[in-house]
């Protein structure tokens, strides 16, 4: 039996909701973050490390401070997420318009100015591969990527279509220590702290 796209797409609508649900109904009482993509659940099984928090709150504050003031660096929630594409995801960083966080619910993802991830040393495969996929899908414009485990990043741009769907055409890498543009804004890497060894069994999201 050949199955109608209305139904198909209802199909798909309803497992992400079901995954919605459950993400929502553990986010208080399992350790770790969890995520929602084309593959199903991402559960980043621990808990954000002194690395990982210290190199967050270092790049809001920098870009805050070269940011005009309606605009804000968020680490906090909500979420993300497109539901017609079945994504949900929670960026460490997130540059957008103080107007544009006062709704009810998750961000419009098409609101952000840019995405901001501190690679997870637990799971450096999802900033790496899952997130770069799934951000210009959803259409956020830049996404930069810092990575403590090696002291470099990258910052993507330029959304085209690609047979495999929405890509970032533009990449820009950096190491620690020099300048980056995220978007507009220029901000120092200098500072920023890298895992060392016995991070490994701690590290987080």
């Amino acid at each position: 039996m050949t199955i109608a796209p209305d139904d198909v797409r209802q199909g798909a609508s309803h497992r992400y909701r079901a995954m919605r649900d459950f993400v929502q109904s553990t986010d208080d009482t399992v350790p770790g973050k969890f995520e929602i993509t084309k593959e199903g659940i991402v559960h980043d099984l621990l808990s954000p490390n002194g690395p990982h928090e210290l190199s967050r709150s270092r790049l809001r504050k920098r870009l805050e401070k070269v940011m005009p003031e309606e605009l804000v660096a968020h680490t906090g929630e909500p979420d993300v997420e497109n539901e017609p594409e079945g994504v949900m995801r929670r960026p460490d960083i997130m540059v957008i318009a103080e107007e544009d966080m006062d709704i009810e619910g998750s961000f419009d993802a098409r609101t952000l100015i840019a995405a901001i991830e501190v690679v997870s040393r637990s799971n450096p495969r999802n900033d790496w591969v899952g997130k770069m996929r799934d951000y210009p899908l959803l259409g956020i414009p830049v996404y930069a990527i810092f990575d403590p485990r090696t002291g470099t990043g990258a910052v993507l741009t330029d959304i085209h279509r690609t047979p495999d769907g929405p890509r970032y055409a533009t990449r820009k890498d950096f190491v620690y220590g020099e300048d980056v543009t995220i978007a507009e804004w220029t901000i120092p890497t200098s500072g920023l702290p890298c895992y060392q060894d016995d991070d490994e069994e701690e590290a987080g999201s």
